[in-house]
């Protein structure tokens, strides 16, 4: 059995374990969600996206060109943009990744026949045109009304490449670069808030030690300048997975006010290279991917810790930036454009991490999917001008009701899921009140084979009555394809039970739900 509490530190109240009834069905778990004052505001920036110049993310994914068939709006796809705005995408994070520690900004602005050809050296070797570059980002993030997140190089770049970066994008007055912005067709500045420093600096960034790159972290940070009107937010390069070294040597050699937020890189992966096929899979196979995404609690909380040490005022975020499922390539394409398919397993990693990022909300203040669209556990496949939503996406669709709203704590203890003789917490979950007074339960069910009730205790909620949304399937490997794209859509969900409140949900095996309640 395990036991889930909030992580938030505060006054918490209302939060009580309730053992299961002898009176109750065996597979019957009472979760209690409480009000707490001190609780956190679950940012919209934790229901992030990533767009690297990787595979078929940009080019013959959002960017089409101009001269397309496709209906495009500045060489955008429309029904990307539509999708996504589905979404309420909050931030999208660009151009990389490890394809962002080889890009230097300004082969990508000015007349697009000028720019150079060239190598993405860590995502295939084909040949980039650069024909994809500032202008033309803050154009997608424009039209998908979210916050541009641009990755700097530190890899191969330099101080002043960066600095002059910041100022082309922010500065509203008459120096070179924003003379030159203006000349390349925006008069008015970008303002853009959030800057990374560095990506995976301990390994395609640069091979760097944290001693080393805290140093020149310092140096870098200094010369990504405010100017009026756009006080940026710095996010720096941080560990992989369960390097807590790293974590420790930044948080003590970087002062607080350096840093807007620390990275985080975790993917629910069996190895490396990955291994496995995203729907060509069996029980045991999707019982150890379960294990390794459900490791990230212990990882995010090791990491929290340390932050926690050298800053208890949680000044300074823990940024996600890079979280999802990662399998061996589908075959036939590109082993470097990392192209995979997206199952109900993958709906199941996306419900239970989203549920552990907002059970963080104090200290996790934006993530990112990895990625957007073609690559890694994407929400949008393309084929031409075909075009499908996969089940992720589903699930980000149910979960943007906790956007921007207030954590509610939750306090259980989760039946198991059994295999092998090995157990896993079947439930996962997370609540939310938003501003209109709507209370949000997000809840996934990872069990295989059974189904799972689940008896919630609204007494302190106020709510008079409740609907639901579900994305479930037949099987594990189910997934939507270009032949069959509605095979797994989000459905409304009616098997609970409200009285004197009390909520009985029964969750289907490997399904997620979102109950609404006012």
């Amino acid at each position: 059995m395990a036991i889930f509490k909030q992580k938030f530190i505060g006054n918490v109240i209302a939060i009580f374990f309730f053992a299961t009834s002898s009176s109750q069905s065996q597979n019957s778990t009472v979760i209690k969600i409480g009000t707490d004052d001190s609780a956190p505001i679950i940012s919209k920036h934790i229901y992030g996206h990533f767009a690297e110049h990787l595979g078929r993310s940009v080019y013959d994914g959002f960017y089409v060109g101009e001269d397309s068939s496709i209906p495009n709006t500045n060489g955008i796809r429309n029904d990307i943009i539509d999708a996504l705005k589905g979404l309420k995408v909050p931030n999208l994070r660009w151009p990389g990744g490890c394809f962002a520690d080889e890009y230097h900004w300004k082969d990508g602005v000015g007349p697009k026949q000028e720019r150079p050809v060239i190598i993405n050296t860590h995502w295939g070797q084909v040949e980039e045109d650069n024909s994809f570059g500032t202008h033309e980002f803050l154009k997608l993030c424009e039209l998908l009304d979210a916050e541009p997140y641009l990755a700097g190089n530190v890899g191969s770049g330099t101080v002043e490449e960066l600095n002059d970066w910041v100022e082309y994008c922010n500065y509203d007055g008459n120096t070179d670069m924003a003379n030159w912005r203006k000349s390349n067709g925006q008069e008015e500045p970008w303002r853009v808030k959030y800057w990374g420093i560095g990506n995976e600096s301990w390994g395609c960034g640069g091979n760097m030690t944290p001693e080393h790159f805290a140093n020149l972290y310092r140096q870098y940070a200094t010369y990504a300048r405010n100017y009026p009107g756009s006080n940026i937010k710095r996010i720096a390069s941080g560990a992989d997975s369960d390097n807590y070294d790293w974590t420790e040597v930044m948080m003590r050699d970087v002062p607080h006010w350096m840093m807007w937020g620390l990275s985080l890189h975790y993917y629910t992966r069996t190895g490396w290279p990955p291994t496995g096929n995203a729907t060509k899979f069996d029980e045991s196979d999707y019982f150890l991917i379960m294990k390794h995404c459900l490791k990230t609690s212990e990882i995010l909380d090791r990491h929290i810790a340390i932050m926690d040490k050298y800053d208890p005022k949680k000044r300074v975020a823990l940024v996600v930036d890079e979280w999802g499922s990662w399998y061996a390539v589908e075959e036939g394409t590109n082993p470097g454009f990392a192209y995979q398919q997206n199952s109900m397993r993958d709906a199941m990693i996306a419900g239970i991490s989203l549920n552990m990022f907002n059970e963080r909300a104090d200290r996790i203040k934006m993530a990112n999917l990895a990625q957007a669209v073609n690559v890694l556990q994407a929400v949008i496949l393309t084929d031409s001008e075909k075009m499908l939503l996969t089940p992720t996406y589903h699930v980000m669709k149910m979960y943007a009701a906790h956007q921007d709203s207030k954590l509610l704590p939750v306090s259980f203890e989760s039946p198991e899921y059994t295999f092998n003789g090995e157990s896993l917490p079947a439930i996962s979950a997370s609540a939310s009140k938003d501003k209109n007074g709507l209370v949000h339960i997000s809840l996934v069910n990872i069990d295989s084979q059974k189904e799972n009730v689940v008896e919630i205790d609204c007494g302190e909620l106020g709510v008079k009555g409740f609907s639901g949304t579900i994305v479930a399937s037949k099987k594990l490997q189910d997934h939507n394809t270009f032949d069959n794209p509605g095979k797994i859509a989000t459905k409304v969900f009616k098997d609970f039970k409200f009285k004197k409140g009390k909520l009985s949900v029964t969750i289907p095996p490997f399904s997620v739900v979102m109950i609404e309640g006012e």
